[in-house]
């Protein structure tokens, strides 16, 4: 008698670059909204909280990225159908590339402020914090991140 196996399949190449190009969009989507919120506080001298910072740049960055989905999605669908998908895409993802980008910005200056020398290290960590997740999201469900 064959056994079948239900272990799970972290080789695939071509799912590993599907969810590579899921998540860049993510990030590109997320990193617009968090960091223009975060430069924004920084350049007027807003005088809020760190936190209180964080939490909106984290959800403007979830918005942007709905945004961005959407408009990427009404090349393929109607615009009911492309806000809809949008809305669907994962927030654990979302929620988990803001968090990294937000924890590495504050580990690295110490509170809510956008400079040259922080931004990779974000970008970074906002992409390699939910890739796992994504791709292993695409290959049990065929979703991605973005779509």
């Amino acid at each position: 008698m064959i056994k079948k196996s239900n272990a799970f399949n972290w080789k695939c190449k071509h799912t590993w670059g599907q969810s590579a190009i899921n998540t860049f969009w993510c990030l590109v989507g997320c990193s617009f909204g968090d960091m223009m919120t975060i430069y924004y506080f920084q350049v007027n001298a807003i005088p809020w909280p760190t936190l209180s910072i964080m939490a909106l740049a984290m959800f403007n960055g979830i918005v942007s990225s709905i945004i961005l989905e959407t408009i990427i999605l009404l090349k393929q669908m109607k615009l009911k159908s492309a806000i809809k998908t949008a809305f669907g895409m994962s927030l654990i993802s979302m929620i988990s590339m803001e968090l990294a980008m937000n924890i590495t910005d504050i580990l690295i200056t110490g509170g809510a402020k956008i400079n040259l020398y922080v931004i990779p290290f974000m970008l970074t960590a906002g992409f390699l914090t939910p890739w796992p997740y994504n791709y292993w999201r695409l290959k049990k469900f065929g979703m991605g991140c973005c779509g």
